[in-house]
């Protein structure tokens, strides 16, 4: 009974549904309409939809709609709708009744608030409040505002982060979908970029000023804030716009190629005391220029951005002990700083000057003379005489020699004296001298001095004694001494010897030295009559000269030839022949002077070069030494050996097939300089203008050959 009873309620459905299809397809319209009065249209949409118009009295307009299919009621209501959207009026339902005005005055009229579906096929009019929950309501206002007509409303509320919207309701519709795509979940949370190598206040500094202006737009989604205590940056924001961030600070939060703003650079070959005030006044050039707008320096306060206020802080300080410099400076002038460090901070090439002092003088004198005299016993007055001094000294001298030995001067045991005479109590007396004298002196002087030093870098090389010159004395008799002389002098004492000061200057190219010389060469002379102290021969030389490396230059040459010749003789006398040389005396010298100075420079580009001339030295001085060893019959001193010079290091001797010496290890960070494009040498070539390995050495006092000019291109 039951189950018949369901099935009558179904069957009775059925019949009435499809009673209402056949009644709505019996009512379907075919609308044509051609510059009818819209007033005319609204009467059929009225007896079509059975809804009630009231049609403002401004609404006039001649329509013209065409169809060529039927419409139900409820599509013949919504073309009605769209009618009205083109002719500038708008349907306002307010219950059973739709009012029809322009759409000037939909806003100011309640229309169909808070639907909870929108009919996106629709051209009625609606009020939609919409909740936004990601995104600034006040920043999408903008954004949206010329998507709704300008009878329609969009508005704000931010309390509630909520947009109202009035339009028709296929335009809230599609307002509502933008909406949604943009108001998209992101994640609020923040974030915290830990900070390495960077400085938290730097990277925010920079992506503040980089999201500036045109690009404030994009980053506004983002906040970036730094914590300087833990060298953190914190982000909060959109999504996508936070991975751009850090894939940004990840970019700049790198290390620089030489650390961070403190640094401490090992220095090879400079100096760390010379290089450090240099490098400050750098560093305080750099920061004046970069602290204010047009150099002027820093404002007065201490202002200014903290970057200018980093540079002006810039420091720098050497460190003696481990020969290195501790650098305090920001990235941009920690990197010029390493430049120059780079650029000073190399091996500089050493040069070698070998000097050859050539000097050979000759010194020839001689005398002769005869002194007579005649005197009466008892008369001091001779009755004739001829005294004129031979070789410093007279027949006067003679006799008082004779009379007192001990103030026999040294001039008069010079040469050859023959003397005869009488000497008696009566009668005349007479004395008669006949003094010879040659003197010959031959001096051979060669000086080899050489020097090794840096390029630019002075060398002194000093082989000499100190003489002492008596330069005052006095002489003080007092009682208290019983009369005693207390002689008192005064000494000053003088170098003697060879004196060898080079400044060496490599030219760019490489291939050519100017030398900055003074070469002194003395000795202590023969010493002449009438002289009161030593006589010392001095030869000096100061010049600036540009060799080639390897060339010998003469500094310069001396040559003297004097030739003297001297008579003293009676008048007439003298000039008669073979008499008359009882009456003259006779003196000649001759003296020859030759000085020449040669100056050769060797560039030492590398350990190797410098390590073959220091090998062909060592041998020079070993082979020297075992000149003089000689076994002897019967030593003085047996089983005391003589001190010998060792082998020089397997490193540095020529004979190996790597002569090279182990490079030095380089400071952290830090690449030793190239050569600067300058020609190396073969481990086992030999420098320009060396021997040969095994070559026997030359000897210090040989004269060098001369050269064959190289007429080689250098490279």
């Amino acid at each position: 009974m039951k189950a018949l009873s369901t099935w009558l309620v179904r069957t009775l459905a059925i019949l009435l549904l499809a009673a209402l299809a056949q009644a709505q397809q019996a009512q379907r319209i075919t609308p044509n309409f051609k510059d009818a009065d819209i007033q005319q249209i609204a009467e059929a949409v009225s007896a079509a939809t059975g809804k009630t118009f009231i049609i403002d009295p401004r609404v006039r307009a001649q329509v013209t709609m065409l169809s060529s299919t039927a419409m139900s009621p409820a599509a013949f209501y919504e073309a009605f709708l769209s009618i009205l959207q083109v002719y500038g009026f708008v349907a306002v339902p307010t219950g059973n009744v739709v009012k029809i005005v322009p759409d000037a005055n939909a806003r100011a009229m309640p229309a169909i608030d808070l639907p909870d579906r929108l009919n996106g096929k629709s051209d009625e009019f609606v009020t939609q409040v919409l909740d936004v929950k990601n995104v600034s309501a006040t920043q999408l206002i903008p954004i949206l505002r010329p998507l709704v007509a300008q009878y329609g409303n969009l508005a704000a509320y931010p309390a509630s982060n909520v947009i109202i919207i009035s339009d028709h309701a296929s335009n809230v519709d599609r307002i509502v979908r933008i909406i949604h795509r943009i108001d998209q979940v992101g994640s609020s949370e923040p974030e915290i970029v830990p900070l390495h190598d960077a400085s938290a206040a730097e990277i925010v500094r920079v992506v503040n000023s980089l999201y500036q202006g045109p690009a404030a737009a994009e980053g506004a989604a983002v906040k970036v804030v730094a914590d300087e205590r833990s060298n953190s940056v914190i982000i909060a924001g959109e999504q996508s716009q936070r991975l751009k961030l850090r894939a940004l600070i990840a970019h700049l939060d790198t290390p620089l190629e030489s650390g961070g703003d403190t640094r401490v650079r090992y220095l090879h070959y400079a100096d760390a005391e010379k290089i450090a005030p240099k490098l400050k006044e750098q560093i305080t050039g750099i920061a004046q220029s970069t602290a204010a707008p047009g150099g002027a320096g820093a404002p007065a306060g201490g202002g200014g951005s903290p970057l200018a206020q980093a540079e002006r802080n810039a420091m720098v300080w050497a460190d003696p002990a481990n020969n290195a410099l501790v650098i305090t400076a920001p990235p941009k002038i920690m990197r010029a700083v390493m430049d120059i460090i780079d650029k000073l901070d190399i091996r500089r090439p050493q040069v070698l000057v070998e000097a050859i002092v050539a000097e050979v003088d000759v010194d020839k004198s001689s005398e002769l003379g005869i002194n007579w005299a005649a005197f009466s016993n008892g008369q001091n007055i001779p009755v004739g005489s001829f005294v004129s001094p031979v070789g410093g000294t007279s027949i006067v001298d003679l006799a008082g020699a004779i009379q007192n030995p001990s103030n026999a001067s040294t001039t008069l045991l010079q040469g050859t004296t023959i003397g005869i005479g009488r000497i008696a109590g009566t009668g005349i007396n007479f004395a008669a001298m006949l003094r010879a004298i040659r003197g010959d002196t031959n001096t051979n002087v060669v000086a080899t001095p050489s020097a090794v030093t840096m390029d630019n870098q002075e060398a002194e090389l000093k082989v000499a004694q100190e003489v002492p010159f008596i330069t005052g004395q006095f002489t003080n008799t007092t009682a208290v001494t019983g009369g005693a002389v207390n002689p008192f002098q005064t000494i000053q004492r003088q170098e003697v010897g060879t004196i060898l000061k080079v400044t060496p200057t490599i030219s760019p190219e490489g291939s050519a030295v100017m030398l900055k010389i003074s070469i002194e060469s003395s000795s202590i002379g023969q010493k002449p009559a009438g002289a009161v102290d030593l006589v010392t021969n001095k030869r000096t030389i100061t010049t600036t000269v540009l060799i080639e490396d390897g060339g010998v230059v003469v500094l310069g040459g001396l040559i003297e030839d004097n030739s003297v010749k001297g008579e003293q003789r009676v008048p007439y006398l003298g000039s008669i022949p073979l008499i008359g040389l009882l009456f003259k005396t006779r003196n000649a010298s001759s003296t020859k002077n030759n000085l020449i100075m040669f100056i050769r420079p060797k560039i030492l580009r590398d350990q190797a070069q410098a390590a073959y001339e220091t090998d062909l030295k060592y041998n020079y001085m070993r082979d020297q030494e075992r000149g003089l060893e000689r076994r002897e019959a019967l030593p003085l001193l047996p089983g005391t050996s003589r001190g010998r010079l060792e082998p020089l290091p397997q490193w540095q001797q020529r004979s190996g097939a790597d002569n090279t010496p182990p490079p030095p290890p380089p400071a952290p960070g830090r690449t030793p300089p190239s050569s600067q494009g300058q020609p190396q040498a073969e481990p086992n070539a030999p420098p320009p203008g060396a021997l040969p390995p095994g070559a026997p050495a030359p000897a210090p006092n040989a004269t060098p050959a001369p050269e064959t000019p190289d007429v080689t291109p250098r490279p």
